[in-house]
């Protein structure tokens, strides 16, 4: 007998709290990555190319698919086959992102890369499990609200090393703020500790075929390899201009003469709020739109977004433009993301969910990871106008894709 579930019941229970906890521990150590990182060595003097060149240490993200199966097949002796890698993933980054404190980026920029390179490893294995785990725990009719649970606190997680750090980092040397970025990881591990593990002796796949060979095999063979390969391109290629525009972001506001304390105070309220709003809207509007319209509609709006920061880069330093033309581009980050999410989600089987969204999300952060890597080297050579420019027009072959992909009039594209 299936009974509906109250409102109440579906959001207050313990699932939701450790999506919550889970999303803030799977955001820590990318936002470390992505917008801590860069500011120190940029407060460092190390050039901007130097600077882009070192998103490539986010290759974990985009290959994590190889290695998803590995986490599948084999249990830890400890803990369980979900909780025992979390636990692993969860001590590693404590210890690599402590070990940072130790380095000098005038002097250990090698080692500083290394270990850098060592973060991305365990907290792209990290999604991994935490992924596996949330859709274990999860019954079907709570996965919206437990997603945009995890989502929400997956970004507010970015304040730690965004704005908390970056405030520290201007009254205390920068060791000081890496270690209370580490402290933060804290969370996730007592919380691994204290939850109950979500899969069983045997539930673990029995054979190399049927933890690597039969998801991939499914998902090629489903609609074609064609099709399938259209997909792939498109999810690469629809957040691509925001990507690239958001690569760079902290030393770009630094040189606009804004301060650690500004970056972490104005522009990170202003990115939090807006990326917030983008997740919270495009929730609610999705239900009406469904998910074909909504890429259209939400991808627009992340296009035209990326010009606030065409204006920022020809205003310079003024507060109140810092502050609408990162809360317009997180705004829209936040609606594309919604989108896209559902998107990859309704293109992978129940059945091979865990690898099948591996997989794609892998490749939804190619962009972020490769491309973003030469951001650097255009913006030393066109400037800053110009480059935001250049990400405006790297974001339209993904919307006229959605020709292919996801026609507005689409008799199927209500299905969310």
């Amino acid at each position: 007998m299936n009974q509906k579930k109250s409102f109440k019941e579906a959001i207050l229970n313990k699932r939701m709290l450790v999506c919550i906890t889970t999303g803030f521990s799977s955001g820590l150590p990318l936002y470390l990555l992505i917008q801590f990182v860069p500011a120190w060595l940029r407060s460092a003097d190390i050039d901007l190319a130097t600077i882009g060149l070192i998103n490539l240490v986010l290759f974990p993200y985009t290959w994590k698919f190889l290695w998803s199966p590995v986490m599948d097949r084999f249990v830890l002796p400890f803990l369980g086959r979900r909780r025992g890698w979390m636990f692993v993933t969860q001590l590693g980054l404590i210890t690599l992102m402590s070990s940072l404190a130790l380095f000098d980026p005038h002097t250990d920029l090698t080692n500083i890369i290394i270990i850098v390179s060592a973060i991305s490893f365990f907290s792209a294995s990290q999604d991994i499990v935490i992924d596996a785990y949330r859709r274990e725990i999860l019954p079907d009719d709570e996965l919206g609200a437990g997603n945009a649970f995890y989502a929400q606190a997956y970004r507010i997680s970015s304040f730690v090393p965004g704005s908390l750090a970056m405030i520290l980092a201007g009254f205390f040397p920068w060791s000081v703020a890496h270690l209370s970025v580490a402290a933060f990881m804290l969370v996730g591990l007592i919380s691994t500790l204290l939850i109950k593990e979500s899969s069983t002796p045997g539930d673990e796949p029995q054979t190399l075929r049927s933890a690597v060979i039969e998801p991939f095999k499914e998902f090629f063979q489903r609609s074609g390899w064609q099709d399938a390969m259209w997909i792939l391109l498109f999810i690469i290629l629809y957040k691509l201009g925001d990507s690239m525009a958001t690569a760079l972001e902290t030393p770009f506001f630094m040189d606009m003469g804004f301060s650690t304390v500004e970056i972490g105070s104005i522009a990170k309220i202003s990115k939090t709020i807006g990326a917030t709003v983008g997740t919270i809207l495009g929730g609610v509007a999705m239900i009406k739109l469904g998910i074909n319209r909504s890429l259209w509609v939400f991808g627009g709006f992340q296009i035209v977004s990326i010009l606030g920061y065409v204006l920022l880069s020809m205003v310079g330093y003024n507060h109140f433009v810092l502050a609408l033309a990162s809360g317009l581009e997180y705004l829209g980050v936040g609606l594309g993301s919604v989108a896209l999410i559902a998107f990859m989600a309704k293109s992978t089987n129940k059945h091979f969910t865990a690898t099948q969204f591996a997989l794609l999300t892998s490749i939804a952060v190619i962009p972020r990871t490769f491309v973003s890597a030469a951001t650097g080297y255009i913006i030393e050579s066109v400037g800053y106008t110009q480059f935001f420019v250049i990400c405006f027009v790297c974001a339209l072959p993904g919307m006229l894709m959605l020709f292919k992909i996801a026609p507005w009039n689409d008799s199927k594209q209500s299905q969310t």
